[in-house]
């Protein structure tokens, strides 16, 4: 089965936005695992801070981590405003992981 990471916008200053980057983001995730691949999705990164007190960067880094050894990577509309995205994407492309901006291309 496929590593399929998915990247795109989460945070945001207005909390609904960020809820529904979260929402959306697991959304595609359960979309790809239907589809038979398995999907990473950084947006359920939320539920460890209901049991750590967890920093940016440690985050960051366990994202990442998880990127290296994904087959490729699924981004969502609206990355080109997400920094941690497009330091995502950077990564990506400097270890020759497939990149994807829709469902379709895959």
């Amino acid at each position: 089965m496929k590593r399929i990471y998915i990247a795109g916008p989460y945070s945001s200053p207005n909390i609904i936005q960020g809820l529904r980057n979260i929402r959306e983001g697991n959304k595609v995730a359960a979309k790809l695992l239907t589809m038979g691949y398995s999907p990473f999705s950084p947006f359920l990164d939320h539920i460890f801070s209901f049991y750590e007190d967890i920093s940016v960067e440690q985050y960051y880094k366990y994202s990442l981590d998880f990127l290296e050894v994904c087959d490729a990577m699924l981004v969502l509309p609206g990355y080109e405003k997400s920094v941690g995205t497009l330091k995502e994407i950077e990564f990506a492309e400097k270890r020759g992981i497939k990149i994807y901006h829709s469902l379709e291309e895959l």
